[in-house]
């Protein structure tokens, strides 16, 4: 249980607030200063934490994989949505993509940086929490770049649908969409992502 728990203090609310945090940036960069505005351009766990999407979807979905009932390392939490206003970004289709790319390109950042501080730890314990680290943030990058909203992935369609399609991912992308995704993974339709977890994992060497 220590392991668990360190794994998740440790690994999956920093992977879900730097995941925020990109986003924030991102949109900061390209040109809407919301986030900043909002407080939401920082580091700070507070700021970001939701206890539902951050603390128990994360954690019930964790520990059927840490007991070894599942071997699916496919995490779905979210933190206090980023805001970001659309119409402030330089480029809207194309930013709003890159806004929500941001997200899951962090978490690929992260678990790559972990996959190459494995080789110097000895420790056993240590080994365990480093390999969890590289394959959960890939599962919550892998799971987020689903062109579904709300996901991440879903940015891809602002960019390439045309405008009148539009209005239809804008209705999916809020709790609407959230139930879709549910009912994807409790139906096992999103196991075919296990094999592209892994695969990216051993490519790092883990």
């Amino acid at each position: 249980m220590i392991t668990i728990a360190l794994i998740f203090v440790c690994v999956v609310v920093p992977a879900i607030v730097l995941h925020e945090y990109a986003h924030a940036w991102s949109a900061d960069k390209l040109g809407d200063a919301t986030a900043r505005r909002m407080g939401r351009l920082t580091l700070n766990p507070l700021k970001h934490i939701d206890p539902v999407g951050t603390v128990l979807v994360p954690l019930m979905l964790y520990l059927p994989y840490a007991f070894g009932w599942t071997k699916s390392p496919i995490i779905f939490g979210f933190a206090k949505p980023v805001p970001f206003d659309p119409r402030q970004l330089h480029h809207p289709r194309r930013d709003i993509m890159l806004v929500r790319l941001a997200g899951p390109l962090m978490n690929v950042m992260i678990a790559f940086v972990f996959a190459k501080a494995l080789a110097f730890v000895r420790n056993p314990g240590g080994q365990e929490i480093f390999a969890t680290a590289v394959l959960l943030n890939l599962g919550l990058a892998v799971f987020n770049m689903i062109p579904v909203p709300p996901l991440d992935g879903s940015g891809i369609l602002y960019a390439i649908l045309p405008r009148q399609m539009l209005a239809l991912v804008s209705r999916l992308d809020n709790f609407a969409g959230v139930i879709i995704v549910f009912v994807m993974l409790n139906m096992g339709w999103l196991n075919f992502l296990d094999r592209f977890i892994y695969s990216a994992a051993r490519w790092m060497g883990v």
